[in-house]
């Protein structure tokens, strides 16, 4: 879940740590997300969530349909970093409150139920679909949604799943990976680089609903010695896939340690999506 809010200088995005030991990804700097649980696609939820938006239907299939698919957005943004979109939304003392819950195993439709709540699914926006590289041993297919920050709500870091968790301006997470003092993968680096393109919130979302959807399975290409090794994306020379499936750049290249954006000088089929880009000033990276 991209969670974004406008600050006085531009668009600030929730990020959370990973924890050091966690199997996959571990201390990398993502946005809260996890895995599908079998309660996210009760039947409940057809009475205690508003419908999901329509263009999820492009990320669903009959093992996670976009219902389910959303909910566990919700759930586990809730779980990592204590957001969660109500309809009527909940404040930063309730929202604590329904937290202990569900850590101490009360399913989270019985929670809202008591409360007179739904889930606001209508309030996620469709952003990307990423698949691990075939090379990987374990590979997982997320989908990606943007959430505007609920009114009254803050986010935080769990302490166990995530160890750290701060806002800030697109770019300037990554200029902070850029110095070497974060870590982040190919997935989370295109989002901010979309974003840093954005002035506010509303914008992002007009973006985001520009976006193509399509499945994005980056082709690992091994170095030679004498070129180090790249993940190519669709519309790369070396992926199979020609038609380019986001915008940027079409490889990242493994540098002293960290995937770098760069262009291949031949390039695939464009997609054209309108940015609005406009001048905004930079703030300290300070997290918390």
């Amino acid at each position: 879940m991209i969670v974004l809010r406008d600050d006085r200088a531009g668009i600030e995005v929730f990020c959370v740590r990973r924890h050091a030991s966690s199997s996959f990804m571990g201390g990398a700097v993502v946005f809260p997300g996890g895995k599908v649980d079998a309660q996210d696609g009760a039947e409940v939820w057809r009475d205690r969530a508003t419908a999901p938006p329509a263009r999820a239907a492009a990320f669903a299939t009959d093992a996670a349909p976009a219902q389910s698919l959303c909910v566990a957005a919700c759930r586990e943004t809730l779980e990592e970093g204590a957001i969660l979109p109500t309809d009527p939304p909940l404040s930063g003392d309730e929202i604590d409150a329904v937290g202990r819950e569900l850590a101490a195993g009360t399913p989270l439709d019985a929670i809202l139920a008591r409360r007179g709540l739904k889930l606001a699914l209508a309030a996620l926006v469709p952003w990307a679909r990423w698949i691990t590289p075939v090379a990987e041993t374990r590979r997982f297919d997320a989908r990606f949604f943007l959430l505007p920050l609920p009114r009254g709500q803050i986010g935080r870091h769990d302490g166990h799943e995530t160890t750290m968790s701060f806002w800030a301006a697109p770019s300037e997470v990554l200029e902070r990976a850029e110095r070497g003092e974060i870590f982040l993968a190919p997935p989370t680096s295109r989002t901010l680089e979309l974003l840093s393109a954005v002035a506010d919130v509303r914008s992002a979302v007009a973006l985001a609903e520009r976006q193509p959807l399509l499945p994005i399975c980056p082709r690992f290409v091994p170095g030679d010695g004498a070129e180090p090794p790249y993940l190519a994306l669709p519309g790369d020379p070396s992926h199979e896939i020609r038609e380019r499936h986001t915008e940027g750049s079409t490889r990242y290249v493994l540098r002293n340690g960290r995937f770098v954006a760069e262009e291949c000088c031949a390039q695939g089929s464009p997609i054209h999506i309108k940015q609005e880009r406009e001048p905004r000033s930079t703030t300290s990276f300070d997290p918390p």
